[in-house]
C-alpha cells in the first residue's frame, strides 16, 4: 500500500520519464548492435589487375658494349725485325694506308735465294730433257728433274708473298684500336701487330643473353638501346647476328645489334639494351603484378580474387619465374579473374570491396 501510494503521488511527468527509460536503453543497445555490424560489413577500396593472356610478353635489360662489326687483326706471316710503325691507338686512317713494315733484309734474301735456286733448276731440267730425248737416261730421272723445277717455282711465289706480306695496309678505312708492336721489336709469324676497327663496316652493340631469352630472339627484331655517353636518347637497333654456341665460362649467347651510323660512337662504350620477347607459348602459365601477391613461401603464393557479389576469395598460385615488377605463375586463376593489388593487408577471405580503379 506504501508504495502504491508512493507512486500516486509522484508528479505525472517523473512517471512518463520513468516509463521511457527501458525503451531508451533498449533503443541504444540496438543502435549499437546495428553500427558495429555495420562497421564490419564495409567495403574496403582496392584496385584489381584482369589477368590475361597477352600480359605474357616481356621485356628484359640487358648491358652490352659498342664495337666495330668488323675489328681485324693484322699481322705479318713471317718473323722479323720491325722496321716502322706509322700510326697510335686512336688514329684515323684511310683504305690503303700503309700501317706498318718489317726489316726487308730477311726476306729480300729470300727472294734471291729462291729465284737462284729456281734459274738452276731450270736449267738442269734443259739439261736432262736433251738427255732424255737421245735415250741415255731413263724416265723416272727426267720426272725427278722436272719436278724439282715446279718445286723451285713454288718456293719463289712463296718467297714473292712473304715480301708483299713484310707491310701491313689497311684493309678499310677506320680507327687503330690497339697497337702491339714498336719498331725494333722481333716478331714471330702470325703475331698481332694491329687492330684495326673498320668503319666501312659501321657499328653494332653486343649483348650477352641468357639462353632461356636468347632462343626466343630472331634475327630482325628490334630493341631500343641507350648509351649514356653517346647522349641523344635511346637508338632503335635490330638483332644482326646470334652466336651459335654459348659461352663456355658463362653460358650466355652473345647477340649483336646492328647500329645506325653515328659520329659520336666508339668502340668500348656501355650501354643497355631493352628487348621485347615474344609472349610465352606455354598454355597454363599467366603473368600478374608482384603486388598481388601475399603469404609468399618456396614456390607458392596467395593472392585475392574479386568473386561476382564483390567479394574476395583466397586462391593458391605457382610461382614460375620473378621479374623486376611481374610474376609469372600457374594454377589457381585463369584468364578474366580479378586479382586485388592494393590494400591486400585489410582483406581476409570472403571481406566485400569497392573496387575504384583497374588494370588490364
Amino acid at each position: 500500500m506504501y508504495s502504491s501510494a508512493g507512486e500516486s503521488k509522484l508528479p505525472t511527468s517523473k512517471r512518463f520519464l520513468i516509463g521511457l527509460l527501458p525503451i531508451v536503453a533498449l533503443a541504444g543497445c540496438g543502435e549499437t548492435s546495428d553500427s558495429k555490424k555495420a562497421a564490419v560489413e564495409t567495403a574496403q577500396v582496392v584496385r584489381v589487375f584482369t589477368v590475361e593472356k597477352e600480359n605474357l610478353q616481356r621485356e628484359i635489360s640487358a648491358v652490352g658494349t659498342v664495337r666495330y662489326r668488323r675489328e681485324t687483326p693484322l699481322g705479318f706471316t713471317t718473323p722479323g725485325k720491325v722496321a716502322v710503325v706509322r700510326f697510335e691507338e686512336g688514329d684515323f686512317v684511310k683504305r690503303g694506308a700503309l700501317l706498318s713494315a718489317l726489316d726487308s733484309t730477311i726476306v729480300g734474301a729470300d727472294v734471291s735465294v729462291s729465284v737462284a735456286e729456281r734459274d738452276r733448276a731450270r736449267a738442269e731440267f734443259d739439261r736432262v730433257r736433251s738427255l732424255y730425248a737421245d735415250g741415255w737416261i731413263t724416265k723416272a730421272r727426267f720426272e725427278a728433274a722436272d719436278a724439282a723445277v715446279k718445286a723451285a717455282d713454288a718456293r719463289v711465289r712463296q718467297a714473292g708473298f712473304a715480301r708483299s706480306t713484310a707491310q701491313l695496309y689497311a684493309p678499310s678505312s677506320g680507327v687503330v684500336l690497339q697497337r702491339n708492336v714498336q719498331p725494333g721489336q722481333v716478331i714471330a709469324a702470325g703475331m698481332p701487330a694491329l687492330i684495326l676497327g673498320e668503319a666501312d663496316e659501321g657499328f653494332v652493340f653486343r649483348v650477352p643473353i641468357v639462353d632461356r631469352d636468347a632462343s626466343k630472339l630472331r634475327v630482325g627484331m628490334t630493341a631500343d638501346i641507350m648509351i649514356e655517353s653517346a647522349g641523344d636518347g635511346p637508338v632503335s637497333a635490330t638483332v644482326s647476328e646470334i652466336d651459335g654456341r654459348a659461352n663456355e665460362a658463362t653460358g650466355a649467347f652473345t647477340v649483336q645489334f646492328r647500329l645506325p651510323s653515328r659520329v659520336n660512337l666508339r668502340s668500348g662504350q656501355i650501354g643497355t639494351a631493352n628487348i621485347k620477347l615474344p609472349a610465352m607459348e606455354s598454355g597454363d602459365l599467366l603473368q600478374i603484378p608482384a603486388t598481388a601477391l601475399f603469404g609468399v613461401r618456396t614456390g607458392e603464393g596467395l593472392v585475392y580474387v574479386v568473386a561476382k557479389n564483390n567479394r574476395v576469395e583466397t586462391r593458391n598460385v605457382a610461382i614460375e619465374r620473378v621479374s623486376d615488377t611481374f610474376v609469372t605463375v600457374s594454377g589457381g586463376i585463369k584468364p578474366g579473374d580479378k586479382i586485388v593489388t592494393s590494400g591486400l593487408e585489410k582483406l581476409r577471405t570472403g571481406s566485400p570491396v569497392r573496387i575504384i580503379a583497374t588494370q588490364p
